[in-house]
């Protein structure tokens, strides 16, 4: 696989901004776990040394046509033209395995190995420009963040989220720990749930 390069936040936007707007756009923001405590720790040479190992697997990782860019500090951006959420969910979690398997071979503790977290927005359907479909994104990277890091989670427009006084509190309690077991977020479960559901039940529909 080419290994892609690497774009600055000017320069990221202005690709996205040219990619074909009539086609689906997956703008995911990416974020390395617990770095401010592994550069006080081991030092800036070692903080460098993380953020070129991961710029490596980021661009080494994607398919041709994707777009990666450093925003600054130790957040990344990725842009995958004409792939639905779903596609770009499946080919980021390559990404978080790729630095799971790898980061044990690095020299340094354990309580500092890499991970990374990930907000995923979609054009149109979250937003229709740049600035919007950052925010957005960086709206589900916080949940990702929320949710115990080291994971992805996807946009969610607020009248879409499931309230916690809907359901009892064990419920909720066991969906969070399957959640952090299958490495997904609370809502990716809760929608596979609702298909099921829907299946179950289609000769009534």
């Amino acid at each position: 696989m080419k290994t892609l390069e690497l774009l600055n936040r000017a320069n990221f936007e202005t690709a996205v901004n040219t990619v074909d707007a009539t086609l689906p756009l997956t703008l995911g923001l990416v974020d390395l776990d617990h770095f401010k405590t592994l550069n006080d720790e081991l030092g800036q040479e070692a903080g460098d040394d993380m953020l070129r190992f991961v710029e490596r697997v980021l661009t080494g990782s994607l398919p041709s046509g994707s777009l990666v860019a450093r925003l600054g500090g130790d957040e990344y951006a990725v842009a995958l033209p004409d792939t639905p959420t779903e596609t770009a969910l499946i080919l980021l979690n390559e990404v978080l395995h790729h630095i799971r398997e790898v980061g044990p071979g690095l020299d340094i503790p354990k309580h500092l190995l890499p991970s990374l977290s990930i907000g995923l927005a979609q054009r149109p359907a979250h937003a229709s420009d740049f600035p919007g479909l950052l925010r957005a994104a960086d709206e589900a990277l916080l949940r990702a963040k929320r949710e115990g890091r080291g994971r992805i989670a996807i946009y969610v427009e607020s009248k879409m989220v499931l309230k916690s006084n809907y359901y009892p509190k064990a419920s909720l309690e066991r969906l969070v720990k399957l959640s952090g077991n299958l490495g997904r977020t609370e809502a990716s479960l809760l929608r596979e749930a609702l298909d099921d559901l829907v299946e179950k039940y289609r000769e009534r529909l």
